[in-house]
């Protein structure tokens, strides 16, 4: 198993963060997440730097879809990103945290009137207007609020990038954005010359998520710049903001090979510059939207071992007391993951199992072929690179309480999110 950011190992037990993962689960029970605060940091610092937030005035907004409580926000904040919400609930957590809403961007293929309303009246900085219906409500409202929008169209650039089914939003056949070879782009734009109450100031696309190559970036680099010049000429709109969406991969096991946060970052902004140049505009201001890259290997699972079945020569499964509730991506996406038992972090890994969550499904499989230690009930197991679409994916299936979440960081731990209970899973229910 790797070990990401401030883990190490003392005494055959894992630390995160300085903090025992024993003792972790001691206190505060399993499941349960564990982020490491000062990995998150740092990997925030890192896209400030390489993404050149001062020097050019770009923008960093994390994704807020990846993992989003009120802790999160506050952290975001302090490092000086910007904030990429798709829906309500998002918005709403952003707010009562007390985030620069100046600083959010609204995104979302098919917002609510409510949302909508919401975003109008906390005074979001941008929406990210996905089709002609949007385009409408938004106009209407701040119509009757007397009040001016800034808005960013999102596109749909045609761009494969090689990742999985799921997670492609930039080709064609997707339910995300304005299509560009059927015209409707330009009809939105059109349609802003009778709206008073809108004010384009930028595009956005998104090619997909846990994409690995820096190839597709570039092609939407250029595709993204082209439209510039072309709308600037045809309709004389200064486009001043370019978002070009977030996607980078990480590691998850040892056959993926991500590229730095660097790489990504220079590679960017050095083809927007050589591509402006090229055509002869200046460079916009420009805008990525980095969550699983900052959130995902800042994040990992305790489980405590249950059940053992061997079934000779066949397979032996482990059940653990989480499983798809707390992580559907394996599930969902056939996702990998490494493991590892907190307790006898250096015994020797002779063993192959299957490790198996504990809700009634038979695809409730975490990790199909996990290479550990000799392992007992009791023992602590862990999934790393959990931190994102871990806890924003859980669910309360078989009436499954949400696990809580804990930050450590130095040496200390701090509750972040309470750990459900039978009580407050039914709380919404009548009789």
């Amino acid at each position: 198993m790797k070990l990401h950011g401030n883990m190490s190992i003392r005494n055959n037990t894992l630390y995160i963060g300085g903090v025992s993962c024993t003792e972790l689960v001691n206190k505060y029970s399993t499941p349960l997440y564990v982020f490491d605060e000062g990995l998150i940091r740092e990997n925030c610092r890192k896209y400030n730097k390489y993404f050149k937030v001062e020097e050019n005035k770009n923008k960093v907004a994390y994704a807020g879809k990846a993992f989003l409580t009120l802790y999160m926000c506050k952290i975001i904040k302090e490092e000086n990103l910007c904030l990429d919400v798709v829906s309500g609930g998002e918005l709403y957590t952003a707010h009562k945290a007390g985030f620069p809403m100046e600083n959010v961007l609204f995104h979302g293929n098919n917002k609510t009137i409510d949302e909508i309303n919401m975003g109008i009246e906390l005074g979001v900085g941008r929406f990210v207007v996905d089709n002609f219906y949007e385009l409408d409500i938004i106009e209407d409202i701040c119509k009757k609020r007397n009040k001016v929008q800034e808005i960013y169209f999102r596109i749909t650039p045609g761009i494969e990038a090689h990742t999985h089914d799921y997670i492609k939003t930039g080709q064609i056949d997707s339910k995300f954005g304005f299509v560009l070879i059927n015209g409707d782009l330009y009809e939105a734009i059109e349609k802003l010359y009778k709206y008073k109450n809108i004010k384009l100031v930028g595009l956005h696309a998104h090619i997909g998520s846990q994409i690995f190559d820096i190839e597709p970036y570039m092609d939407e680099v250029d595709i993204m710049m082209d439209l510039v010049k072309e709308i600037k000429i045809k309709y004389n709109i200064d486009l001043k903001e370019i978002d070009l969406g977030g996607g980078i991969g990480v590691y998850y096991t040892k056959e993926d090979n991500p590229k730095s946060i660097q790489d990504f970052c220079e590679a960017i902004i050095k083809r927007a510059e050589q591509k402006c140049k090229k055509i002869g505009i200046k460079v916009p201001k420009l805008i990525i939207e980095p969550g699983r890259s900052i959130s995902a290997n800042a994040g990992s699972t305790l489980y405590t071992i249950g059940s053992i079945k061997d079934i000779k020569d066949v397979r032996t499964y482990v059940s653990v007391d989480g499983g798809m509730t707390d992580n559907i991506r394996p599930s969902l996406y056939k996702a990998g993951y490494e493991c590892s038992v907190v307790n006898k972090m250096k015994y020797e890994k002779v063993n192959k199992v299957t490790v198996a969550g504990k809700c009634c499904e038979s695809g409730d499989i975490l990790i199909t072929h996990a290479n550990v230690m000799d392992i007992e009930s009791g023992d602590i197991l862990i999934t790393t690179s959990t931190g994102a679409y871990g806890y924003s994916m859980a669910s309360n299936y078989n009436k499954i309480p949400k696990p809580a979440v804990v930050m450590v960081s130095n040496g200390n731990h701090r509750l972040i999110c309470k750990r459900q209970n039978y009580e407050e899973v039914i709380n919404l229910e009548l009789i």
